[in-house]
């Protein structure tokens, strides 16, 4: 018998470092871990001691004889996965550690902005070296932890959700210190976090969406998918965000898995909202609305598709809504070639073609429809007062086309923001770094004491596991420039909580973040729901009493 990983794997590679006969690939340190939509389980290799169930974060891992009905394709696709790369490369050697810290007096203190997946990885990282005795502040402006895994992960994908389990054991290391409900750049200064850390860690994400540059952008019932997953994961700044779901067509631009998500909630039936931990107000929008179909539209072909092939497995097999693709759509699909390189990308690649043809060739049964389009560039969003429609223009060349609609949903890609004091980099919408370290973009010179990892550093690429590696960049070049003395000692180590006390900060600690979480359990307990988000601001401190680490 052999264990199974499926759909909801986050890369985070935590089965890999406890598989004692290495039959988990891509590992980190093979040249495919960067692209792999997901881990596999060589079912030839493996000797079925499940030691790798455990570790996992998000329960993603079954033995065969145990595998749920709707996960069963993923033995055929773990299989697959090994017949298609053949022999797993030869890992490469990890770059060494470097020096311990010599002569050191006082701990290395770190300062974390930012508690979602990138932040508390580079915290672990820290944590766990041998190089420096090292303490770390993990630094939010929100009351809650977590970050993307509570505001940008899909509600009803409760599994992925659950790799906060992990970041749990972080947040009560010894030498983590957690200070939620703190705006840097607000409360508090990046040149006053130096002068009570060696260095400072931004972990800030990306979460504004990027805008399309075409007329009707700004009219009600157009928004960017940032915008509307804040809203129906329940964050506080989009708890009043007005959504237009009185027309029975919406759309959907850009077609990752972003995408994927925005369109499924649209269509999914109330008894897999409520099953969700979807925000109240959205679950009682969501659950009675005139949506009848979501259109998807990419602008580059099928083959060309930025969705992962268990996001789209997954949307094939919902019982809320038909997926629907135009064979004519599928002509550009890859087949299998002779010669052809046989990679953890080019095997995802063949995943979402073969996946796309079923689609296409599929009858559609009479419900909700979900429909993809690709080859279609977004001229201009139509409308006086509202949205009405969209009109397209094929991207290969053609007469436009209107679609129309009521909702215009814009998920074309994500930025981060911009923190007072440290340079950024507003072409690219991130921080630009060498090795974690930040760049002036204007001159190229290292930013002395500031660092970047996640989405802030690499933009908003990966999945949450992927966020390790990176962390693991960052976290090493943080080690390197103290060893080597390029960190000045902090004025006042001891000093930050004292100086938001003086500022009437409340701050969130570990404890009032625990409260909120018992409380919104509770909650869902109450309402037969995993859990019923707080969204208001006030209220969610409230909950948590203001407790302080």
């Amino acid at each position: 018998m052999t264990y199974v990983i499926t759909r909801s794997c986050c890369n985070d590679a935590s089965c890999v470092e406890v598989c004692p006969v290495d039959c988990i690939h891509p590992t980190p340190d093979e040249p495919d871990f960067g692209t792999a939509e997901m881990l596999y389980v060589d079912p030839d290799e493996c000797i079925d001691c499940g030691s790798c169930v455990d570790p996992c974060p998000v329960d993603a891992i079954f033995p065969e004889d145990r595998l749920p009905e709707h996960l069963a394709p993923y033995l055929a696709v773990n299989a697959d996965y090994f017949d298609w790369v053949g022999e797993t490369p030869d890992p490469a050697l990890p770059p060494s550690a470097g020096p311990k810290a010599t002569e050191q007096t006082e701990p290395l203190r770190v300062a974390v902005v930012g508690a979602g997946p990138a932040g508390w990885y580079v915290a672990d990282e820290l944590n766990r070296t041998g190089r420096a005795d090292v303490r770390v502040t993990v630094l939010d402006r929100s009351p809650t932890p977590y970050g993307l895994v509570r505001y940008g992960v899909a509600p009803d994908h409760l599994d992925t959700k659950g790799v906060s389990t992990s970041f749990d054991a972080i947040a009560g290391h010894k030498r983590t210190e957690v200070m939620l409900n703190v705006s840097v750049g607000t409360d508090v200064s990046h040149d006053e976090l130096l002068e009570h850390h060696h260095a400072v860690v931004y972990a800030t994400g990306a979460a504004t969406g990027r805008p399309l540059g075409i007329g009707g952008e700004t009219l009600p019932g157009s928004l960017s998918a940032a915008e509307l997953v804040s809203w129906y994961n329940g964050h506080a700044d989009a708890a009043s965000l007005p959504v237009a779901l009185t027309h029975e067509r919406a759309v959907v631009i850009g077609n990752g898995n972003v995408a994927l998500d925005v369109a499924r909630l649209m269509l999914s039936g109330p008894d897999a909202l409520t099953a969700s931990d979807m925000a109240p107000a959205a679950l009682e929008a969501l659950s009675d609305h005139g949506v009848e179909e979501v259109v998807v539209v990419g602008r580059r072909g099928a083959a060309a598709a930025a969705f992962t092939s268990p996001e789209l497995r997954a949307i094939m097999d919902h019982p809320d809504f038909d997926v629907v693709v135009d064979p004519a759509d599928v002509g550009d699909l890859p087949a299998a070639v002779e010669g052809e390189e046989h990679t953890a990308a080019s095997y995802a690649a063949h995943q979402r073609a073969d996946l796309l043809r079923a689609a296409s060739s599929a009858t559609a049964s009479g419900r909700k429809r979900l429909v993809l389009r690709f080859g279609l560039t977004p001229d201009a969003i139509l409308g006086e007062s509202e949205v009405t429609g969209i009109r397209m223009t094929p991207t290969a060349g053609g007469d436009p086309e209107t679609i129309e609609a009521g909702l215009v949903v814009r998920a074309t890609g994500f930025r981060s923001t911009a923190v007072d004091g440290v340079p950024f980099d507003e072409e690219q919408g991130r921080f630009a770094h060498e090795g974690g370290r930040v760049l002036d973009p204007g001159d190229g010179d290292i930013v002395p004491g500031a660092y970047v990892v996640g989405w802030a550093k690499r933009g908003a690429t990966g999945v949450i596991g992927s966020n390790r590696a990176c962390a693991t960049e960052t976290a090493r070049a943080v080690l390197d420039d103290y060893v080597a003395g390029r960190l000045p000692e902090p004025a006042s180590p001891d000093g930050l909580a004292d100086r938001l006390a003086e500022r009437d900060v409340t701050v969130v600690g570990v404890e009032g973040w625990r409260a909120i979480d018992a409380a919104e359990r509770q909650a869902g307990t109450d309402a037969g729901r995993p859990r019923v988000k707080i969204v208001d601001l006030a209220e969610l401190v409230r909950v948590a009493g203001g407790i302080t680490t």
